[in-house]
């Protein structure tokens, strides 16, 4: 040191002096910028300031909150809601023990609520300042630049999804494990806010939706029904509940009233049908597209005697069958192998709609069976008792040919013609003096063809013509009487006289050779009626 002389002294004094500048302008350089991070750390802090339940104040890191929370982006609303119920719904999916209200809040006031995560070191300071709310939230880190970037990303990313969310149009939401509403989109809050969702206490009454999960659940789905108020209509929803984080839950619900409309619609339209078939005489079996029966009504039960244990088995076509042959309730095959490709013929014939039987059975019943197609595949066989019209028509007929066989035995020839003209009956007599069977043409034989052909065998006479007048006319009529003579000389008495329906007899009877000759005689004549 002392070799440094005077000089060196002066020069080491300068350095230490020059150092001692440069660190005093170091520290107020970093007392600055301190100041400036603390203010802006200050100026960045996420406030706000209740008076009761109206937001007066917010800091600007937290009006940027509410802008980014107002996720439909009305540039002419930008403070859509500016109450605590909007905001406590921002911070309450960070912070989950906010209270409802503000006044809850201020009475709890002064207060530390943690963050809903571990890892998150952030709390939300409850305070009062000269009676109104303070909420604050406190960073225990201020964030560097990187932080700040990913905290934007993430949230432009959480925005855009909360928009999708809020045009979704079924609810969605996500609850805490005590059932309360962390976050909803707008579908779940109009559903909520809706004036027949509120009880006596102003309460909303969603709590149906909340569905209850095990602790060895990940998810569960359950149909649930939502009172409207209105007495005639319930609204209906598919609920999802899944579990999201440690307590969270992620909720979804799809509006499923009208599929469940359409159920009932069809359920009662399947038991006004069902009431139907099981008032129909006429025995149902509906075989699906499996041919096994799906469907049967009493009546089936009556007509076949097939125990109803049996039929609700549901056997199939074949076996269906086999036991109708083994209770002899329909005609006995010649042969078993025969049978069987009867059986098959008949379920493609009544897939077509082509099968129509009648079956007279030992038992002295006859019974018409027919197959007719059903949707997709299905075939229906409806077994119907005749044997009542049957034998109605059968009597019918034993009496038409015991009137016809009576008929015939008149010597007089007699023909009916319709009010239409048409010759619609005929005796024995008549075709054999005319020359005449209506019963050998296929097509229908008119007064016009039965007049044109005996017209050809008679005489010339007016009576043709007044006949076919006669027949063409309506209202009332007498009956009348002519004469007619056919070519060979033969003399005819005619009658002819209105009947039922519009219908008129038209009579040929010969004349006594010995009545001719008097007729003759005296020059006597018939007027016409």
């Amino acid at each position: 040191m002392a070799d440094l002389g005077l000089w060196g002294f002066l020069a080491l004094g300068a350095v230490c002096i020059a150092a001692a500048g440069l660190a005093l302008a170091l520290l107020v350089m970093l007392d600055r910028r301190g100041s400036r991070r603390k203010d802006s750390a200050m100026l960045d802090r996420v406030a706000f300031l209740f008076d009761g339940e109206y937001l007066e104040h917010a800091s600007e890191a937290a009006r940027k909150i509410l802008a980014r929370g107002n996720l439909d982006d009305d540039p002419a609303d930008p403070d859509a809601d500016l109450g605590w119920t909007g905001v406590a719904q921002l911070l309450r999916a960070r912070f989950p023990g906010l209270p409802a209200s503000a006044a809850q809040a201020l009475q709890g006031a002064p207060g530390r609520l943690p963050a809903r995560d571990p890892r998150d070191h952030a709390h939300l300071a409850l305070s009062e300042i000269r009676g109104r709310l303070s909420v604050v939230v406190t960073e225990e880190f201020p964030p560097d630049a990187a932080d700040r970037h990913l905290a934007i990303t993430r949230n432009d990313e959480l925005h855009a999804m909360a928009r999708a969310a809020n045009l979704f149009p079924y609810p969605i939401w996500i609850s805490h494990a005590d059932g309360a509403v962390i976050w909803s989109n707008a579908a779940h809050e109009r559903l909520a806010d809706r004036p027949d969702r509120m009880s006596d206490q102003g309460k909303t009454v969603l709590s149906p939706l909340d569905l209850d999960i095990s602790d060895a659940q990940d998810s569960t789905s359950r149909r649930v029904a939502i009172e409207t108020g209105e007495s005639d209509r319930t609204e209906w929803f598919d609920v999802t509940k899944t579990r999201s984080g440690r307590n969270g839950f992620l909720n979804f619900a799809i509006d499923i009233s009208p599929v469940v409309e359409a159920e009932i619609a069809q359920h009662r339209f399947v038991q006004t049908l069902s009431k139907t078939f099981a008032q129909l005489s006429t025995g149902l079996a509906i075989f699906d597209r499996n041919r096994q029966l799906a469907l049967f009504n009493p009546a089936l039960i009556d007509l076949t005697t097939l125990p109803a244990d049996f039929l609700s088995a549901r056997p199939d076509l074949q076996s269906f069958f086999d036991r109708l042959r083994d209770n002899r309730m329909m005609p006995e095959p010649k042969n078993y192998a025969g049978w069987r490709q009867h059986i098959a013929e008949l379920v493609v014939a009544a897939a077509d709609g082509r099968y129509h039987e009648t079956w007279s059975l030992p038992s002295g019943l006859t019974y018409r069976v027919t197959g007719r197609p059903h949707p997709d595949g299905a075939i229906a066989i409806l077994i119907e008792d005749i044997s009542a019209e049957i034998s109605l028509t059968r009597r019918f007929r034993s009496q038409l040919d015991l009137g016809q066989a009576v008929i015939d035995t008149l010597d007089e020839g007699i023909a009916v013609f319709s009010a239409t003209g048409s010759l619609t009956f005929s005796n024995a007599a008549f075709r054999t003096m005319w020359k005449i069977d209506p019963e050998s043409s296929f097509a229908e034989m008119t007064a016009r063809d039965a007049t044109r052909h005996m017209r050809t065998i008679c005489t010339d006479t007016d009576f043709w013509t007044n006949l076919q007048n006669f027949l063409s006319q309506t209202g009332g009529r007498d009956p009348w009487f002519a004469d007619i003579r056919m070519s060979d000389g033969t003399s005819i008495e005619c009658r002819v006289a209105p009947i039922a329906a519009g219908a008129t007899l038209v009579g040929f009877r010969l004349r006594p050779v010995l009545q001719v000759s008097e007729a003759q005689a005296k020059g006597a004549s018939m007027p016409l009626g």
